[in-house]
């Protein structure tokens, strides 16, 4: 990654912890490398999956799975306090956004927290500006579905989440959403 990919990064990550708590056992999919458990460090136990995550780097907190969510996440023996998806719903199919709604809400406990990042697809023109001038890797961005972020509300409430905040950030371009499972 260059520079301009650590940098939206770490502001995203900023706009999800002030959701986190210490106690928060937390499931972050499309975790990467596990650079929330690494920038949050506070946590009481984190579980990154991602199809390029590397177990190697796993710790005693912090566990890798290199795979898809949900199929090939473990089950967890107690349910998390929280589950992140920074910058991941744009990679997922359409036709699947209900099964994985519906999967997010099955790992979670009553009265957890669903975070997500998700930017609005103009962004991808940018990015394949950036990405030609050589100033982002923009990670997986051919993968990108189009997803509409004005029907992130619905899917997630179909699941039984009901949505806390939804506000704009990185100049308008990306949107936060915190949803609590009832």
């Amino acid at each position: 990654m260059k520079a301009l990919d650590y940098y939206l990064q770490r502001w995203r990550i900023a706009v999800v912890r002030p959701h986190l708590a210490p106690t928060d056992r937390i499931l972050d999919i499309g975790a990467f490398d596990g650079a929330l458990a690494r920038t949050l460090r506070d946590f009481k136990s984190y579980v990154g999956i991602d199809p390029e995550a590397n177990p190697a780097q796993s710790t005693e907190r912090m566990q890798l799975i290199c795979g898809r969510f949900p199929e090939d996440l473990p089950y967890p023996a107690e349910p998390f306090d929280a589950v992140t998806l920074l910058a991941l719903l744009e990679h997922i199919p359409a036709a699947e956004l209900d099964a994985f709604a519906r999967a997010c809400a099955a790992v979670l406990r009553s009265g957890g927290k669903l975070l997500i990042t998700v930017p609005h697809p103009f962004v991808d023109r940018i990015l394949d500006v950036l990405i030609a001038l050589r100033l982002l890797d923009g990670m997986e961005t051919e993968a990108h579905y189009g997803f509409d972020v004005t029907r992130t509300r619905e899917i997630f409430e179909r699941a039984g989440f009901e949505l806390l905040v939804h506000r704009r950030f990185q100049l308008g371009l990306n949107n936060f959403f915190a949803f609590r499972k009832p």
